[in-house]
């Protein structure tokens, strides 16, 4: 299936439900953590290559070269900065959180959905199509022309749902993520399979998942608050 499906009309329905679905890529449907742990020789370095590198690209703003910003996180944290050439490589062993494929292809039943991920063009077209769901978008950096958390990013993404932006429900992958799609406009839910840590995040968040097999009931309970669904969302 291509990464980049029709899209369906964005659907009508009461205040506070969604009418489309605009995912974070690499965090939130993507298990990338593994992939980036394994180059890394382990999981320490791994994370440590990982923080710096969404340090820097959450705070690069205009787009530079992906891979660029791949390399100069692995030298900044002692690493190889010819990882990247690696990372290039290993790119399409990439896998989704489980179940991950299955929930969205429920989901774009009933609204289109798409993705917003700070990536390169090439490269994160090829991502979106491992995760083996009906995309109705896939907006990367590159193609925006900066990185999120620029606003312009995610709502290039809205845009291309063909939905308003106070009718897009964004799922995050990290809480960078959370706040720049908050500040954008959108309501958000976290899905943090990873366990990063971010109270601050979880505050702002309307949801936060650990697996994202809850989204479509929460999806469809939204005009009614139905007990117990926010606090399956919110453990703790």
């Amino acid at each position: 299936m291509g990464a980049v499906a029709a899209r369906p009309a964005a659907g009508r329905g009461p205040a506070g439900v969604a009418k489309a679905v605009l995912f974070d890529l690499l965090s939130a449907l993507l298990d990338s953590w593994s992939l980036w742990d394994d180059i890394a020789g382990g999981e320490g370095p791994g994370r440590k290559w990982r923080f710096e590198y969404l340090r820097r690209t959450y705070a690069t703003g205009a787009y530079v070269p992906y891979l660029d910003l791949v390399g100069d996180s692995a030298a900044a944290v002692g690493l190889p900065r010819e990882l990247y050439r690696t990372l290039e490589a290993r790119w399409d062993e990439l896998a989704p959180w489980p179940g991950v494929g299955r929930v969205l292809r429920e989901i774009a039943r009933d609204r289109p959905i798409g993705v917003a991920t700070n990536c390169s063009e090439v490269l994160g077209l090829r991502a979106a199509e491992l995760v083996g769901a009906p995309f109705s978008a896939v907006v990367t950096a590159e193609a925006a022309g900066c990185y999120k958390p620029d606003p312009r990013i995610y709502l290039a993404g809205v845009e291309a749902l063909g939905a308003r932006v106070e009718d897009v429900l964004f799922v995050a992958g990290s809480p960078l993520d959370v706040e720049g799609a908050t500040e954008a406009g959108m309501r958000v839910v976290w899905h943090n399979p990873a366990g990063l840590a971010g109270r601050a995040a979880e505050r702002v968040a309307v949801g936060v998942l650990r697996d994202l097999a809850s989204l479509p009931a929460w999806l469809a309970a939204r005009g009614q608050n139905p007990p117990g669904i926010r606090a399956a969302m919110h453990p703790g």
